[in-house]
């Protein structure tokens, strides 16, 4: 087995992780950022975006409803082609690298989010969301494995808790581009304020350049690469690994169900519930529409930094408890704050404040994969596995910002009617946490195949 911790080894500094250990941290930290920035730039543009292509005026009868549609089917639809975009860019990634795979997958996804900003109907912003899901999904499996694969193995769970970080750091980052562009740049023109917020996500492509010239590819591919049996998907599912396939698939098919049947919804809850407080106040319709984009930054925000500290606790539980034990707490956590802040009874600011603490569990959960998934396989099926199992999820997931949004629309999308709903989400952490003894495979103390 090759040890990634033998290089620059004498160079050992903070964290225990060398220069070059935090260059390959950063750049995939970076790229996931960005991806996710990418990813969710479209929830907060909807409002303006949906009713201009379906030439509809925005605020006219209809629209909001529409807008409630639409976002769940095209958040539906992204998460298909994100699955898939994992499946093949893991395998690609096992195939010709870590490095050129990454690089090629930060290109796909900036290049598919630039062009929506020319779409003149809705059909051509979901063939341009649907390129650009082909690179997210594809960024994260690769980048967590070369990850996994370059820091020294007693420093894989911090390494990958600092790559997770970065997610609702790319959210936050994607709240304030759209308030900043469409809040107040352009506040006066959201016909059009929302196409120079997809150009936006052209920033990801001088990521990729970086990448491309100063990271090396990672010794444990290079070991493990045979030329003569290239890696294969359907391996996934063989006597040796069938089991290890279904564990990382079954916690993050459970993580990504939840946090997208939320997340889809988070930044118009925000908007929602301003429209309503400011109806109920009488407020002009300049004043409503800047108290929409700065609740939507709102909620989106509480939810995201709660995501970010919630990262954090999967260090102490995975080292003391063990892999099963942490997800069992993520899991009944998130169910207890879905409850909580959807079922019970709150004035709107407490609601959005409430997000905070649905975000720590909903999205903390996700600083466990970078380490738990690539301990799951070996370093030939690495990317390929990692990817599959984070992405399956979103195939599954497909069908929860869809139902949300189908059923949120026919009852007129009041902020009411999202929260019935959402409440039960909270469902599905329940199940996984009671059934985990079951499907969830124990990594902890597993070196790196």
């Amino acid at each position: 087995m090759v040890s990634a911790s033998r290089i620059d080894v004498a160079r050992v500094g903070f964290l225990g992780f060398s220069g070059y250990h935090w260059l390959v941290i950063a750049a995939a930290w970076a790229g996931w950022g960005f991806d996710v920035f990418d990813a969710l730039l479209f929830n907060f543009v909807a409002p303006n975006c949906v009713p201009v292509l379906l030439g509809i005026q925005p605020g006219a009868p209809g629209a909001h409803a529409a807008t409630v549609f639409w976002t769940g089917a095209i958040t539906s639809i992204l998460l298909v082609g994100w699955a898939a975009g994992g499946v093949l860019f893991g395998w690609l990634g096992d195939r010709i690298g870590r490095k050129h795979a990454l690089f090629a997958t930060i290109a796909v996804y900036a290049a598919g989010t630039a062009l929506c900003a020319a779409a003149t109907n809705i059909w051509q912003l979901v063939a341009c969301r649907a390129l650009a899901s082909l690179g997210i999904g594809g960024e994260w499996g690769i980048g967590a494995a070369l990850v996994a694969e370059t820091v020294p193995e007693n420093r894989r769970v911090e390494a990958g808790v600092i790559l997770q970080t970065s997610s609702p750091l790319g959210i936050v980052l994607a709240s304030t581009v759209n308030y900043l562009v469409a809040g107040v740049w352009f506040a006066a023109t959201p016909q059009t304020s929302w196409r120079y917020v997809f150009l936006a996500g052209l920033a990801p492509v001088i990521l990729a350049l970086l990448v491309r010239i100063f990271i090396r590819e990672s010794a444990h591919w290079t070991a493990a690469a045979v030329p003569e049996q290239p890696p294969a998907p359907r391996e996934l599912f063989g006597a040796g690994t069938r089991k290890l396939t279904i564990s990382g698939a079954g916690v993050a098919v459970t993580a990504v169900l939840t946090w997208w049947a939320c997340s889809a919804f988070v930044p118009l809850l925000g908007s929602t519930l301003a429209s309503e407080h400011a109806a109920h106040l009488g407020l002009s319709a300049d004043a409503a529409r800047l108290l929409a984009e700065s609740w939507k930054g709102r909620a989106s925000n509480a939810f995201n930094f709660g995501g970010l500290l919630g990262t954090f606790p999967a260090i102490i539980l995975s080292r003391r408890l063990g892999r099963r034990p942490m997800y069992v707490v993520y899991f009944l956590y998130s169910a207890l704050m879905l409850f909580v802040t959807f079922g019970l009874d709150f004035a709107p600011p407490t609601r959005l404040a409430m997000l905070f603490f649905v975000g720590a569990g909903v999205f903390g959960v996700f600083g466990t994969f970078p380490f738990y998934l690539p301990e799951l396989f070996p370093a030939r099926l690495r990317a390929t596995g990692s990817g599959f199992c984070f992405n399956i999820g979103r195939l599954v997931a497909a069908g929860g910002p869809l139902f949300v949004g189908m059923v949120s629309a026919r009852a007129g999308g009041s902020s009411a009617v999202l929260c019935d709903t959402l409440v039960w989400v909270g469902v599905v952490p329940l199940v996984a946490a009671l059934c985990a003894k079951y499907f969830i495979v124990e990594t902890r103390d597993r070196p790196l195949q």
